[in-house]
């Protein structure tokens, strides 16, 4: 079964919480803090797979997660870092985040891996918190939790020439003419529901990789039979080879069908109506209309488009219309057809407000990403941590915003999850 999409959770490893620990020796009255560092989490890498050509595994598996970070220890020993996830894709496959849409990796080479997301930072430990005054903090910080997000993955067939045209309009009849491929042939709508690709002999010139869509139709842009499906493996492509039926033997217009297709490449992509494109008109040897053929001559020159007349049937035009295929890719560029962009960080303190504060009944709640990484990394407990706690919540602003609001002594403020009681 060829499957070309896939939805799946990936989530790197957490980092490991640092220590809290004091050096206790014989003959060392009052050893200092030697709490070590937690561990890295694992990162995600996806990496190509050439020995794979679908995405049928991940049908099974959705879910996938990279190894946490040790904790620290004491004397000041590191916790071991998680192991990466490696992640075997096929080549010609796409990551994106599935809440954006972003771009994330572009695995379109032999070998290629691409860092995805993140593991955690690990926690420090409390050696890095002692000061003058503060000589034995008994608080460390907490590992970050790993980057977890949604992710889609395509596949999008790598080939230089992209078969395209309505159903049973002959492009399966020429991949097999030109190439070894064998694709299924019959005289009914979507005999190919799947992309099929083949090598043209290097008898036309350079070879080259052609693929053949399945049909399109009128709407296939907004999923109108599996057209979105189909339209994702033209991307890939350099050159368009546009096959249209000039016999009408299904009783449509020629040229309504090379503008109805061309449209749905629009709708799809601007780029990709822009993508250079050869006229095929096919079935010549059962074409009874003549004028059928020059009004879509017509329209070739109107748009500046080769057109060539063939028979895939009894190979009337092909080898003419292959050796045009070669010279013309020579003179296109190979492009990323794709925009990956930079792998984005879950967790960006910068771009969210640091804290909230909302009016319950009673109570004031206090929330956001700066308070609960200061939560991570103190022992509520402890007076040293509870002093370094108030000593944040001072230099974020939190405790000024809860005064210009009217907080009053005796009033209960939750922190995240911890409730206190507030004292002037």
């Amino acid at each position: 079964m060829f499957t070309d999409y896939a939805k799946i959770t990936a989530s790197a490893g957490k980092g490991g919480n640092g220590a809290v620990s004091f050096r206790r020796e014989k003959y060392i009255a009052a050893g200092g803090p030697d709490g070590g560092d937690g561990g890295k989490g694992g990162d995600i890498y996806f990496e190509v797979n050439p020995d794979a050509n679908t995405l049928i595994d991940f049908r099974y598996k959705k879910k996938f997660k990279a190894e946490n970070g040790n904790n620290g220890e004491g004397a000041h020993k590191y916790g071991k870092s998680g192991a990466d996830l490696y992640i075997k894709v096929p080549q010609g496959t796409i990551v994106k985040d599935a809440e954006t849409g972003e771009v994330l990796a572009d695995l379109s080479q032999k070998g290629q891996k691409t860092l995805v997301l993140h593991g955690g930072r690990g926690g420090k430990g409390n050696s890095h918190f002692a000061t003058s005054t503060r000589q034995a903090p008994r608080f460390s910080q907490g590992g970050e939790p790993g980057e977890e997000s949604e992710l889609i993955l395509e596949l999008k067939l790598l080939a230089d020439v992209g078969l395209i045209g309505y159903p049973s309009v002959g492009k399966s009849t020429i991949l097999s003419v030109v190439t070894s491929a064998t694709p299924k042939i019959a005289d009914y709508h979507f005999t190919t529901l799947e992309p099929n690709l083949g090598v043209v002999k290097s008898e036309y010139g350079d070879s080259f990789v052609i693929a053949d869509i399945p049909g399109l139709i009128e709407g296939a842009s907004e999923g109108t039979g599996l057209g979105i499906q189909f339209l994702r493996h033209i991307e890939r492509t350099r050159l368009l080879l546009h096959v249209i039926d000039v016999a009408s033997t299904e009783g449509r217009n020629p040229v309504e069908d090379f503008y109805i297709i061309n449209k749905e490449l629009e709708k799809y992509s601007k780029k990709l109506a822009t993508r250079k494109q050869i006229i095929v008109a096919n079935k010549i040897d059962a074409m009874q209309d003549e004028e059928l053929y020059k009004n879509l001559e017509k329209v070739a020159k109107e748009n500046n488009m080769p057109i060539f007349k063939i028979s895939a049937a009894t190979g009337e035009g092909i080898k003419e219309l292959m050796v045009a295929v070669s010279k013309t890719l020579k003179k296109l560029p190979k492009e990323d057809t794709i925009e990956e962009t930079t792998p984005h960080k879950v967790y960006k303190l910068d771009k969210e407000e640091p804290f909230t504060i909302i009016k319950e009944k009673d109570m004031y709640v206090i929330d956001g990403p700066a308070i609960r990484e200061i939560m991570r990394r103190v022992n509520m407990e402890d007076s040293e941590s509870r002093y370094y706690f108030q000593k944040n919540l001072d230099r974020l602003g939190v405790n000024q915003k809860l005064k210009e609001i009217g907080v009053k002594e005796g009033d209960s403020v939750k922190v995240y999850d911890y409730i206190l009681e507030w004292e002037d």
